[in-house]
């Protein structure tokens, strides 16, 4: 079954168009834990308070038609340049279920553990990505343990930065060390060459440490000097934990890193769910509306994708009774994420929910459909294959050919027909 089922996606790789490609790098923020769809992509204001909670009201955007949550302001005043997807689904309330659903794209539940999909444009883009910098790199920590990069091995794998953007000094692992200056790492280096007598390749040595010196002391060490961004840039971000995380998205794209995870948490509002929101969805907006904004004044938002989402959203009915107090528990039936940039049109929502938002009603959007959409911006074929150790060549994304895992590919929210691509 598993040799017919291959021979079908071989055979429908084999029909695409391969000039798709109209990313060359992605951002993630991911909003880890959970993000309630009520207060962010999908309100509800025409229910009951048992749904709405604390905000009746909503942001009216830019693109008529199109509301988003009230704490919102600054990103509804740029709808025209991003979509939002109300329909996500995977059917699962468990972090760890829904982090790997969303971060591979594989509901298949089956022995096979898939890379990320990070890990995975990693490995595609192991020959043409000439950076010094990883291809795959998370700020300030992965999400999950599986932003690893499964049956392709911890080559692929994220590599995360640590440490606190915000801080006047971003120390970042194994690259930046306020303790350690240029005078004293040379200092060390040379003792080392005293000491070095094992017999290998002298030009492979010299090779290895360039490459090494380069990476924590070189250009690459500066796209983390957040000091040398004008005072007024770095405000709009947001002196906060995600908006400096943001900006270093942004510099990271520019150096041409081509897969770029911002995690943030605390999205996992069991109780005190508003009090919560009142916190962080200024932040987020704050953050997000200038990284947009900030890629699109650059001329990078077209070569960039930005997603915004979590694992699954939170229940619509709000748990006002203790000792949740008000609190909206995991919901992967029905959630958001907001997309832009890199072949995503602005603009348009994709995909509705009930009244009360607690079923999809048009559209659903499975993870494997997004994930497949972004690799197809970014020049990856979604039918594809991959290597496996043992396996030898397993699909890319397997749930994309499951019509109980998939409803296809995002063709409403981006610039490519599919008549033009799957020929």
């Amino acid at each position: 079954m598993r040799k017919i089922y291959l021979t079908l996606v071989l055979l429908l790789a084999f029909s695409l168009s391969v000039s798709a490609q109209r990313a060359k790098s992605v951002i993630l923020v991911y909003l880890d834990g959970g993000p309630s769809q009520t207060e962010t992509f999908d309100p509800k204001p025409n229910t009951s308070r048992d749904y709405y909670g604390n905000y009746k009201g909503v942001a009216k955007t830019n693109v008529e038609g199109i509301e988003i949550g009230e704490k919102l302001p600054l990103l509804a005043t740029m709808a025209d340049k991003y979509s939002l997807i109300r329909s996500m689904t995977h059917g699962s309330n468990a972090h760890e279920t829904g982090h790997y659903a969303m971060i591979t794209g594989d509901a298949t539940g089956g022995a096979v553990v898939y890379p990320s999909y990070g890990a995975v444009i990693s490995y595609m883009k192991r020959d043409s990505y000439k950076g010094i910098l990883p291809c795959y790199i998370s700020v300030t920590s992965a999400n999950s343990r599986f932003n690893e990069g499964g049956f392709l091995g911890n080559e692929y794998k994220s590599f995360d930065t640590g440490g606190r953007p915000e801080k006047p000094e971003y120390e970042v692992e194994g690259i930046v060390n306020k303790f350690v200056d240029r005078d004293a790492l040379n200092r060390r280096m040379a003792l080392l060459e005293q000491f070095e007598t094992l017999p290998m390749d002298k030009q492979e040595i010299d090779s290895l440490r360039a490459i090494n010196m380069e990476f924590i002391w070189g250009a690459s060490r500066e796209v983390f000097n957040l000091a040398n961004e004008p005072d007024s840039v770095r405000q709009r971000y947001g002196m906060t934990r995600l908006g400096q995380s943001c900006l270093t998205a942004r510099r990271l794209v520019e150096a041409g890193v081509p897969f770029v995870n911002v995690r943030t948490t605390g999205w996992d509002t069991h109780k005190k769910h508003f009090q919560y929101m009142n916190n962080m969805l200024p932040g987020l907006d704050k953050a997000l509306s200038a990284l947009i904004a900030d890629l699109d004044a650059r001329g990078l938002l077209d070569s960039t994708i930005i997603l915004c989402g979590g694992e699954f959203g939170r229940t619509p009915k709000v748990m006002w009774e203790a000792p949740w107090n008000g609190g909206r528990g995991h919901f992967g039936a029905a959630f958001s994420y907001l997309v832009a940039g890199g072949g995503f049109v602005g603009g348009k929502v994709l995909g509705k929910t009930s009244k009360t938002g607690e079923k999809v009603v048009e559209r659903p959007v499975y993870p494997c459909d997004l994930i497949g959409t972004v690799y197809m911006l970014m020049g990856i074929d979604p039918y594809g294959t991959l290597p496996h150790v043992s396996m030898g060549e397993l699909p890319i994304l397997p749930s994309l050919l499951n019509p109980k895992q998939s409803n296809g590919l995002l063709y409403e929210i981006i610039d490519i027909k599919k008549a033009d691509y799957e020929k």
